[in-house]
């Protein structure tokens, strides 16, 4: 039986989109809004656990091996602005910090990407609620200039929406971006290298279980929570194997 008391080798890097209430029965890609309470008692119960939630950047002495503890990385993927809005109260009240992965062109938009597949149209973060975002202590990554799939885009193409998209993000932040995540979690083995050349530290996947200290740092897994994830659920996700089986 897993010891959930002792740190495990194994470490979670949970996955939110919209921190928000869902559309309508029926609306696409319904399951990838949380709800703000569902949220708030997440971290609630992370807290209580004795995990601490982390950015990508202060989870990765615990990646190479060099820390250990009960650490769990925090990621939000696009930018939403209910990200500001509803998990960053949260996540101050409980001292975490978290990456949140902006798409650079798209600063103060919506999430025009999802139009094609009748996902409704909300906010992302303008630069200046970004910076309000790592005013509150969390990070920005990257997440390339517009949301493009990079296995139907050409190298130079590619290559492009990662350097571009993270000099713009450094320029708005006014601090150094160290962190990827490839779009729809889609990519090849030269995008890895894109990613390496272009001088992130590390990338994460929607490829579904927790990150090992022996793992590709450019590849990393992660634990995706959606609307339907109760918190019995949550609590495997992160200190079992449950997610390591379900990639399997």
């Amino acid at each position: 039986m897993l010891d959930t008391a002792r740190p495990s080798p194994s470490i979670p890097i949970l996955v939110y989109h919209q921190i928000s209430e869902a559309p309508p029965r029926g609306a696409p890609f319904r399951g990838l809004y949380v709800s703000p309470g569902a949220f708030a008692r997440q971290m609630a119960l992370l807290k209580l656990l004795g995990y601490q939630g982390l950015s990508m950047s202060a989870l990765l002495p615990y990646l190479k091996g060099q820390r250990s503890g009960k650490v769990v990385g925090i990621t939000f993927d696009d930018g939403y602005l209910n990200n500001l809005t509803h998990a960053l109260p949260v996540l101050q009240r409980h001292g975490f910090s978290s990456t949140c992965y902006a798409v650079s062109k798209l600063l103060g938009q919506t999430n025009v990407w999802d139009q094609g597949i009748g996902i409704a149209q909300v906010p992302l973060m303008d630069a200046s609620q970004l910076r309000q975002w790592t005013a509150g202590g969390q990070e920005v990554g990257s997440h390339t200039q517009n949301h493009v799939r990079l296995l139907q885009s050409d190298a130079p193409t590619a290559q492009a929406e990662m350097t571009d998209d993270k000099a713009a993000l450094e320029t708005v932040m006014g601090t150094s971006v160290q962190h990827f995540c490839y779009p729809y979690g889609e990519y090849a083995p030269e995008h890895v290298v894109m990613a390496r050349e272009a001088g992130f530290e590390t990338a994460t996947t929607t490829r579904r279980g927790r990150s090992t200290i022996i793992g590709n740092l450019l590849e990393l897994p992660r634990v995706p929570v959606v609307r339907s994830t109760s918190l019995p659920v949550f609590w495997l996700k992160i200190a079992t194997g449950y997610e390591d089986r379900e990639r399997a």
